[in-house]
């Protein structure tokens, strides 16, 4: 069970998302509709996760993002999932470049329809995983970079195995989805941190991988 702090403007969906975190077993312990009584709930309380939106009152722009930054900021073990209306990657990417991806996750509000993969979401952003939107990374990934850059070389198959990386899968479940074996999964896995040029003992490689990503290591 998870003691959780969810906040939404929508009193409707905040009702629907106690609902549904209730009888899957976890506890919310409050249930806000803007930014600053997120801040101050987490003040108080001391929750085990957090899932806020991204637009929250006044101004319905990223109030609830900048405080999933900053309440990250004063506590980076503090897992939190943060909700979005649409497919915006600007969100995606301020989220994971400000420090540690690890307890991190990014949905779209059309995944919470999908019960089974929120929850699942949600419990491994909370168990320290970093997690990212399917359709936000399909979109990430359309954007096919230069041959000469970093992303550019990695084959069709390395970035199949890295978009399921960037949604938060072991290479188990990474080597299920793809059928394949999970010894081809680690050597793709491998090939990729070699192409992105990330060091073998510089933190969590797969977070980094993802990072790499995010950041547009594409860019000139």
């Amino acid at each position: 069970m998870l003691r959780l702090i969810l906040a939404e403007d929508s009193v409707l969906l905040r009702a629907g998302l106690v609902e549904v975190l209730t009888r899957s077993g976890h506890e919310v312990i409050a249930a806000v509709g803007d930014a600053r009584a997120l801040r101050e709930a987490v003040a108080a309380e001391r929750p085990d996760a957090v899932v806020t939106d991204v637009r929250m009152p006044p101004d319905f722009r990223d109030e609830g993002l900048q405080a999933a930054l900053e309440l990250r900021s004063v506590d980076v073990s503090l897992p939190v999932l943060v909700l979005s209306q649409y497919v915006a990657t600007a969100y995606a990417t301020q989220l994971f470049t400000g420090g540690s991806a690890a307890g991190l996750g990014y949905l779209l509000k059309d995944r919470v329809g999908e019960v089974d993969e929120f929850l699942d979401a949600l419990e491994r952003v909370a168990g320290g995983q970093t997690v990212i939107d399917p359709e936000v990374v399909r979109v990430l990934l359309s954007q096919r970079p230069a041959a000469d850059r970093p992303l550019g070389r990695l084959t069709p198959r390395e970035r199949e195995v890295l978009a399921l990386m960037a949604e938060g899968f072991n290479n188990q479940a990474v080597a299920a989805r793809l059928f394949v074996t999970e010894a081809a999964v680690v050597k793709h896995a491998s090939s990729i941190f070699m192409k992105l040029d990330l060091d073998p003992t510089e933190g969590n490689r797969r977070v980094l991988a993802v990072l790499a990503h995010l950041r547009g290591a594409d860019t000139p």
